[in-house]
Parts: C-alpha cells; structure tokens; sequence
C-alpha cells in the first residue's frame, strides 16, 4: 500500500457542505482517511451491509437534522464508494440497495473482478 494509503473511488454520490453540515463532512472525510490507511472500523462508526453484498459496509454519519450513510466496500486496492445517502427510516430504503448492488456489479464486470 502506498504511504498515502489506498484511493477513494466514489461510483455515486459526494460529501459536500451543503447538504452535509460541516461538521458531518469533516467527520466522513476522517473515517474515510481511517479507511484509506487500512484501519477497520466498528460500531457506532461502521456496520456491515451485507444486503449490498459480500464486503459492505455503511459508514454512519450523525448530523444535526439528518443520519447520513456511505455505502463502502474495501478492496485491495482501493476504497470503493457505492453511495452517500440520508438516512430517514430505521430500514436501508430498498431502491438504496439496489442501485448500490448494481454500481458494484457493473464496477465489478469493468474491472474484471467478476465478484
């Protein structure tokens, strides 16, 4: 791994101020940089996702109005992004899932990964 650590490589979504408060920006560009140096995050930072797929995971993000989570998945390689969304429900919205699930695929399938 580079002393970097490993690249971000976002499919969908961004951490912007606005909507994301500042704070809660500043507090997924860190667990991001956690990530990206290889360290594995736990709970209350991190949980698995296991309805996108083998190796997921969401980080959870509090905020003043609103819970953001970035659907993640490590690589050897690379940190991959599958999306930034607000959480409004205690369940992930199934719409979510979906198109979380189809950007790693076709990811997969370009990169010749074929998870």
């Amino acid at each position: 791994m580079r002393a970097s650590g490993k690249p971000l490589l976002w499919l969908h979504g961004e951490v912007r101020t606005p909507p994301l408060s500042r704070a809660a920006r500043l507090e997924a560009g860190w667990l991001l940089r956690r990530l990206q140096l290889g360290e594995s995050l736990g709970l209350p930072h991190s949980r698995p996702l296991p309805a996108v797929g083998p190796g997921c995971h969401e980080l959870r993000v509090p905020d003043r109005d609103a819970s953001w989570r970035v659907a993640y998945r490590v690589d050897e390689d690379a940190v991959i992004i599958a999306g930034v969304f607000s959480k409004k429900t205690r369940a992930m919205p199934w719409p979510v899932i979906a198109a979380c699930r189809r950007r790693l695929r076709d990811y997969d399938l370009q990169s010749g990964r074929g998870r």
